[in-house]
């Protein structure tokens, strides 16, 4: 087994331990996502994987916007410093953050769906 494809399995077992297994996957175009790694990762996971049509709105926008939305709360915490402490005095960086700003993210309701991110994705 390469090197590549030990890669490939414990990232997909990380991932799908988190998400589950998706029978199709949107992306743009990126070459990021067309590398092959990427198609090594779909083929061996069964994935089928769509490319959205450039400059897709409907695509696009929602993507920007969440990045954009994330992107606003790490710079929140890290204007406070690169170092917190929590209620119990241990002391973190913001990139130990990240767990919680994701639940943060699914569970608030959005103002486009009026669903949290994860009722709309676990229903």
């Amino acid at each position: 087994m390469t090197q590549l494809w030990i890669q490939l399995f414990f990232y997909g077992v990380e991932l799908f331990l988190k998400k589950g297994l998706f029978k199709k996957i949107i992306i743009d175009r990126d070459q990021k996502f067309t590398s092959a790694f990427w198609t090594n990762f779909h083929r061996f996971f069964g994935t089928k994987l769509s490319f959205s049509t450039a400059y897709h709105p409907q695509t696009d926008g929602l993507a920007e916007r969440m990045i954009q939305t994330l992107e606003d709360i790490i710079r929140r915490f890290c204007a406070y410093g690169l170092e917190f402490k929590d209620s119990y005095g241990f002391t973190h960086d913001w990139c130990t953050l990240i767990p919680a700003l994701e639940l943060a993210y699914k569970t608030s309701v959005h103002s486009s769906t009026g669903q949290t991110p994860a009722m709309l994705e676990k229903g």
